[in-house]
């Protein structure tokens, strides 16, 4: 096997997971950390997500523990943010382990907590988790963590601003106090410095210089949807664009197969490419890709890695990466050989955050653009219907049809009417595409993004932490509630210690939504008020009862009422 990972003594079955999922050249930070964290050094990585620092920390964590051997007893532990990166890495760390005996599970809101403790109790080596569900687990005594000696905090500088750093501590007090301890952030701020004088042993610095990547050679668009419109959204664009080879990326492995099979059920030929696949099933996946038989494969970041192909017309965002590094990967998979190639993202209106982080990445913004009419795919759909009966009007293949009408015409049917019904049995499968009506959202600005979100901006707010305001009972205060946002009450306020930062933390948690979509928080004395996206109400509705804050069980959470 040749591959340049073999530099790092690993065990040859790591070296051939690596193999099997295209790498065989070390990145930047893997160079760097992967020799470090063997050598049990303590490490402060600069690095952007996207440049590999999963399989950086992941490698080390899989050969050390395979070579301490006691398989099934929890002593490695990654924070992630966010359940979306908690899932994703979990899936890297499995792929990566797919021929050792080990065992990585991730935890987080939402989460059946019968399924954690199930697992728990059956033996995990690794969990990658996010803080909120990690300390609920702890509390319940379900998780112990007192023989956990690898530990990784996974975009730190995220997890500083969403208010875990109070969580992230708690963890790491109950963790082994000889344990190796290994800091992933993208920006390294008084926090995150603070933190790791208190809980790391003499950390090594690495610093990863951020790269530009070109995205010259791609046409890009960005339509904003909401979340539960982005199926419809999807295939009123591949009726309205002339796509080819697509590529579609999904942010799970879950989602991947769910979106696959439901383009099959619309009439489009999809395949999920994802870590559910064993490398045999995957190669077929690819041919069936590359020789046409399957027009479009929904594909995760971990799977397409290594992804080789040339002709792909389009990519498609169906969920926004979390990163500015994993975008431009995704979308150089197309306009390659001299062509251009088209990439096309839907975003939600609370991706405005992410969606800016990428247009400052790429130094350009991505045009925000009208998702095709009702009207313009049924004329569309008409064109095509047309042009195909042109082509077969003009190869003259048609003998046997042609004598069915004239057979028709001799019985006394009209010839005109003869052919409109054939066209309308032809559109038969057209009637099992109905065209949804969808709501097109805006974008709102942060950071470098443009545009206009009334969920998200805060006029005239300078607090840091979302733009959200929190004001106090001292004189007139402004707490409308802007368009599209709900407002909920929450049965505890200032009395019980309440903080805006707990409220966004424990609510993104439990109802596994982004922190960076809770709007304005206003903390009373006996209830806080908060405002939620509609689309999330029911998701955080439906967690009531088992939201905590300051050790108060059983919060209640409920729709406000107008103040």
């Amino acid at each position: 096997m040749t591959t340049e990972f073999t530099q790092f003594n690993l065990d040859p079955r790591l070296v051939q997971a690596v193999d099997e999922l295209g790498y065989s050249k070390p990145t930047e930070v893997q160079e760097n950390v992967i020799p470090s964290m063997l050598e049990n050094e303590d490490v402060i990585v600069q690095s952007q997500t996207g440049s590999g620092k999963t399989a950086a920390f992941a490698l080390p964590i899989l050969q050390k523990l395979n070579d301490e051997g006691n398989q099934g007893n929890l002593r490695s532990l990654v924070l992630a943010p966010t359940r979306e990166l908690a899932i994703q890495v979990a899936e890297a760390i499995n792929q990566y382990g797919r021929h050792l005996n080990l065992v990585c599970m991730p935890v987080y809101g939402g989460q059946h907590y019968g399924t954690s403790k199930r697992r728990i109790k059956q033996g995990v080596d690794v969990i990658v988790g996010t803080p909120g569900r990690l300390q609920d687990l702890m509390r319940q005594k379900i998780l112990n963590l007192s023989d956990t000696h690898i530990v990784v905090l996974d975009e730190a500088d995220e997890m500083l601003s969403m208010g875990f750093i109070e969580d992230i501590e708690n963890i790491l007090g109950e963790t082994s106090a000889s344990r190796q301890t290994a800091l992933f952030s993208a920006t390294i701020p008084n926090g995150i410095r603070h933190l790791a004088e208190k809980y790391m042993h003499k950390p090594k610095p690495i610093i990863i210089a951020h790269k530009h990547l070109t995205v010259a050679s791609t046409e890009q668009r960005c339509y904003v949807v909401r979340e539960k419109d982005k199926l419809a959204a999807l295939i009123r664009l591949f009726e309205a664009e002339d796509i080819g080879a697509t590529l579609v990326f999904t942010r799970t492995r879950a989602g991947s197969s769910r979106l696959a099979n439901e383009l099959v059920q619309s009439g489009f030929p999809a395949e999920a490419l994802n870590g559910d696949l064993e490398q045999d099933a995957r190669i077929q996946v690819l041919n069936r890709f590359r020789s046409g038989r399957v027009k479009v494969l929904v594909a995760t970041d971990v799977a397409a890695r290594g992804l080789d192909i040339d002709d792909i017309s389009h990519v498609f965002n169906y969920d926004l990466p979390t990163d500015p590094e994993a975008y431009v990967h995704r979308i150089g998979r197309t306009g390659r050989a001299g062509k251009e190639g088209i990439a096309i993202s839907l975003a939600a209106p609370g991706d405005s955050r992410t969606l800016g982080r990428v247009e400052h990445y790429i130094k350009q913004q991505i045009p925000k653009t009208q998702l095709p009419s009702e009207t313009m795919i049924q004329e569309q759909r008409e064109k095509k219907l047309v042009d195909k009966l042109v082509v077969w009007l003009g190869r003259d293949r048609s003998r046997r049809e042609q004598e069915l009408v004239e057979q028709l015409i001799a019985e006394g049917h009209d010839p005109i009417r003869i052919a409109a019904a054939s066209l309308k049995m032809a559109r038969a499968e057209e009637n099992q595409r109905p065209i949804s009506n969808i709501q097109e959202m805006q974008m709102g600005k942060t950071g470098k993004s443009q545009g206009k979100n009334k969920h998200t901006h805060r006029k005239g707010n300078n607090n840091k932490r979302g733009n959200r305001s929190y004001p106090r009972n001292k004189g007139k205060r402004d707490f409308s509630t802007e368009d599209g946002m709900v407002r909920l009450n929450i049965s505890h306020g200032r009395k019980q210690g309440i903080r805006p930062s707990e409220v966004v933390g424990e609510i993104a948690n439990k109802a596994s939504i982004p922190g960076k979509v809770i709007g304005k928080i206003l903390i009373e004395e006996q209830h806080t008020y908060v405002d939620i996206p509609e689309q999330y109400v029911s998701r955080v509705l439906g967690q009531t009862g088992s939201y905590h804050f300051r050790d108060h069980q059983f919060v209640k959470i409920e729709r406000a009422k107008v103040i």
